[in-house]
């Protein structure tokens, strides 16, 4: 079953990218060692102000459209290019979240609100413009939003912190302005953990982005040119995101992880984040040769030549299972045989049929020769036995692959997550960085379990998309996307 989409985006006023750098900020890491942390430049068009920077983050579009030129919002056209959580809440019905205490986000102050009608919302104004005011505020702020965030069920929420900002303001860029980063960090904790401590976190698929609107001078203070004061940052981790991504501004990364294509209409001038793996980890059987065929009627005769007639039902459910795995099953229905006599002969006269002809599937010789020259590396991980692996190796060439792992060479095969985690490991990468490419609904299954982003390319049986999980036709398509990807 697909796990439901939700996305937490958490804004952290004014932090410099070089201040992440020297002070400990372990949740942060936290979400950047599981996606990414990219500088983001903020367009020479947008001044290095507040209001415009978190206008442009938070509705998808630019300075000249949104109208939003300064700390007042007067004369904004924010009814026209609305924020995400009140577009999603007012043109699909969904429950959106908003929680910041700077009074123009969510009140009329300065020609405010920015973020204009949310599902739902909490706004604790500090009490006096200082910086002990300010984490005050953002206390408060971060209390209710995680009674909210593990109590109640938004889809898409937005955090404002604003107290390093405000210290910078007042204190300058020292030890004050770090410790304040720091604090901001442990309140980002705090949200992560509300989102963990959901009854139904196990079913639900959570998109985080950590997101800064602009740096600031050394003095404290913004609004000039300067690389300290354009330089942004954008930190994402979540179900559809890569380990290591590098990506442009975030645009219409919110809409992406709810699975809502934004309307042409709304011209968004962000584009979703480009995924690209560190890693491609690529099934044999079914994704690479046409061997499902091969591996059906051989499990088919087996079963015959032992006085059992196969079902169309049993069929589909031995694809992409080990040797072993299938034998096991078959004594069931030939009990007087015995597991290891059938496994035997399985691999005995798939390993014939495999040597006779072992036809590429669509798109796979231009998909090997990518790899082998350009990258990412991969690795072949097959339920079939090494006999049946160095056979297909022979067609395909084994000049692609970094490694090679086959039935019976990890702990357990799939549908269990042994192989593709022994794949990975030798990689010397962690699974949510890599790409599994699969055809059937085992191989999914150990991939996912694994950790690992797939993308399906079904042979024999259907397979539905999911969080996580991108479906073709074919692997030409995936050429298709790769190729685009570097003409950018």
């Amino acid at each position: 079953m697909s796990r439901i989409r939700r996305v937490l985006v958490v804004g952290i006023d004014g932090v410099r990218l070089d201040t992440l750098r020297r002070v400990p900020t372990p949740h942060l890491d936290a979400v950047a060692d599981a996606g990414f942390l990219s500088p983001v430049a903020v367009a020479e068009t947008t001044p290095t102000m507040s209001g415009p920077c978190w206008a442009t983050i938070l509705t998808g579009v630019d300075v000249t459209k949104h109208g939003v030129w300064s700390n007042d919002f007067s004369g904004h056209r924010l009814g026209v290019f609305p924020d995400f959580a009140t577009r999603l809440a007012r043109q699909d019905g969904r429950r959106t979240y908003v929680a910041a205490a700077w009074e123009p986000l969510v009140t009329v102050a300065d020609g405010g609100p920015m973020l204009r009608r949310p599902t739902r919302l909490t706004h604790h104004a500090p009490a006096a413009d200082t910086p002990a005011a300010w984490e005050e505020a953002d206390a408060a702020i971060v209390r209710d939003a995680v009674a909210v965030l593990t109590h109640e069920d938004p889809e898409a929420s937005f955090v404002y912190l604003g107290a390093p900002d405000e210290t910078a303001h007042h204190l300058g860029c020292g030890d004050a302005y770090e410790t304040s980063v720091e604090t901001a960090d442990r309140r980002l904790g705090d949200l992560l953990t509300a989102l963990r401590s959901r009854p139904s976190y196990a079913t639900e698929a959570w998109t985080v982005l950590v997101v800064t609107d602009h740096g600031h001078r050394d003095e404290g203070g913004h609004g000039g040119g300067s690389p300290d004061e354009r330089t942004a940052w954008l930190a994402c981790a979540g179900p559809d995101i890569t380990a290591g991504a590098a990506p442009p501004p975030p645009g219409a990364q919110v809409y992406a992880a709810l699975d809502r294509t934004p309307d042409s209409h709304w011209t968004l001038d962000g584009a979703r984040i480009p995924t690209v793996p560190r890693a491609v980890l690529l099934d044999m059987d079914g994704t690479l040769v046409d061997t499902e065929p091969l591996w059906l009627e051989a499990t088919r005769s087996v079963a015959a030549a032992h006085g059992h007639t196969l079902t169309e039902a049993e069929g589909a459910s031995v694809l992409g299972r080990s040797c072993a795995d299938t034998a096991a099953w078959l004594d069931g229905h030939c009990p007087d045989s015995g597991a290891d006599v059938l496994e035997a002969e399985l691999e005995e006269t798939f390993l014939a049929a495999v040597e006779a002809d072992a036809p590429l599937r669509p798109g796979a010789r231009a998909l090997l020769d990518l790899l082998e020259h350009d990258g990412p590396p991969a690795a072949l991980v097959s339920a079939s036995p090494r006999r049946v692996v160095d056979a297909v190796l022979r067609t395909l060439g084994g000049e692609a692959f970094r490694t090679t792992v086959a039935d019976g060479e990890s702990d357990r095969s799939k549908p269990h997550p042994d192989p593709y985690l022994m794949a990975a490991a030798r990689l010397g990468l962690p699974p949510e960085a890599c790409l599994v490419v699969e055809d059937s609904p085992t191989g999914i299954a150990a991939a996912e379990a694994a950790g690992c982003r797939v993308l399906a390319v079904p042979s024999s049986a259907p397979i539905e998309p999911a969080p996580g999980r991108r479906v073709r036709f074919d692997l030409t398509s995936l050429l298709h996307e790769w190729a685009q990807r570097e003409s950018v």
